[in-house]
């Protein structure tokens, strides 16, 4: 499905992420990320969160929700991390649904247009992926923190899968983006089967003719 994109929106969610980021060190990559958010104009947005991390990504995909109308949705890895995100998002008056457990797990039956995971924390982002559900037109992923030289892609999790990527790019900025759009596919909530084609015969009464029709 052709990507929509709303460069008004993007644009208003760039410059409020800018504006709650501007004392945060690293907020040129949650600019970035908080804008295709919102142009990509999602209504589910999930991301993992560690204790220790800046939350300078998490400011950008609450802004990025807020425009949109949508949902974001962290998921740390037990309470104590609950405890330190939330105080960390409070600090900048932001309150985001915070669910605790493991990724691959939280993400089952949650619809995502827009996922963001942590290549520095070795999450097991493969398995994230696996278990999630897209939207009708697929979702957006997005890896941060990996280096230009990573030995895992975004696009290596989906060869010979039944989800396919319909573009993927990795950007120099911050600590590196590794970003791929992600057709719906088989098992997506928005998924099409594929129509099996057949034949229809029909005959004219008066000549006799046959004729084939396929449907």
């Amino acid at each position: 499905m052709k990507l929509v994109w709303s460069p008004e929106i993007a644009a208003k969610a760039l410059v409020d992420t800018v504006k709650s980021c501007e004392l945060l060190e690293g907020s040129s990559a949650a600019e970035l990320i908080s804008a295709m958010a919102a142009g990509w104009n999602a209504k589910l947005i999930v991301e993992t969160w560690c204790s220790g991390d800046v939350a300078t990504t998490s400011i950008g995909l609450e802004v990025a929700s807020v425009h949109t109308g949508g949902r974001h949705v962290c998921i740390v890895p037990d309470e104590a991390s609950k405890a330190e995100y939330t105080a960390a998002m409070e600090k900048v008056g932001m309150s985001p649904e915070v669910i605790v457990g493991e990724p691959e797990e939280a993400v089952k039956g949650l619809v995502i247009d827009f996922l963001v995971v942590d290549y520095s924390r070795r999450n097991n982002f493969g398995r994230i992926i696996k278990e999630a559900k897209f939207g009708v037109r697929g979702a957006v992923l997005v890896c941060k923190n990996v280096a230009a030289a990573a030995d895992v892609r975004l696009r290596s999790l989906f060869d010979g899968g039944s989800r396919r990527i319909v573009r993927s790019v990795f950007l120099p900025v911050g600590k590196g983006l590794d970003i791929a759009h992600v057709a719906a596919g088989e098992g997506g909530s928005g998924s099409e089967k594929v129509k099996k084609s057949r034949w229809i015969r029909r005959v004219d009464r008066r000549s006799g003719e046959e004729f084939l029709f396929r449907k």
